[in-house]
């Protein structure tokens, strides 16, 4: 989490029960890679954790976490997201609508990964949150396409309770904007990792109609 390493750590900690238990509820390879984001989530948190235990220790140690933390935050979400959803699709016109999601975030995606690699994020507490300094050009339109690629994309699926997941973090990336803004990686991404427990709610339904499945 963005407030103590002991909420980050509690957080992840919980997080990996959650991702356990949606991983196997997960009925076929098609499903895996979106039962999985509360396990990622769970990764990202615990990384968070030792960034916060870096501040005043090593500065390699602080190097490394922050890098792996933004490495979740800023390349594999954009990608992961929208293909995970396209994945959970049955064939049809939504499927294909969400390739255009998939090439989004393929694209911020690298352009980000090419940020990190010129501009190396760094991490310092501020205020009681884990500051981000993240300076890289079009950030504009670089924000709009994560945004559409991490949350826009789960509205255009089929499946109820994926919208959901995608409709609350849309609302959290809002919220954390107007109350945490200098914080924003940070506070978003505990955001959206709580709310990835609305993924196993996904797989419960799924339960619920047994004849239902998803093509692998």
């Amino acid at each position: 989490m963005c407030f103590s390493a002991t909420a980050s750590f509690g957080s992840g900690t919980l997080l990996l029960a959650i991702g356990t238990v949606t991983l196997r509820m997960a009925r076929c390879p098609a499903e895996r890679p979106y039962a999985a984001i509360p396990l990622l989530f769970a990764i990202q948190q615990l990384v968070e954790g030792v960034v916060w235990l870096s501040f005043g220790g090593p500065a390699w140690l602080n190097f490394v976490a922050t890098q792996v933390y933004s490495f979740f935050s800023h390349v594999l979400w954009p990608v992961y997201v929208p293909l995970a959803a396209w994945l959970l699709e049955p064939r049809g016109p939504r499927r294909r609508g969400l390739l255009a999601f998939v090439v989004m975030g393929l694209a911020v995606g690298a352009y980000l990964l090419y940020s990190l690699v010129v501009n190396p994020i760094q991490a310092r507490p501020m205020a009681g949150h884990v500051d981000y300094q993240s300076p890289h050009f079009y950030i504009v339109a670089s924000m709009t396409l994560y945004l559409l690629s991490t949350t826009v994309s789960l509205l255009l699926s089929s499946h109820v309770w994926v919208k959901v997941f995608g409709a609350l973090t849309l609302a959290a990336s809002f919220t954390a904007y107007v109350f945490y803004a200098h914080w924003f990686i940070s506070v978003w991404c505990f955001f959206a990792a709580l709310l990835s427990g609305a993924v196993a709610l996904h797989f419960i339904a799924l339960r619920s109609i047994p004849q239902q499945r998803i093509p692998s």
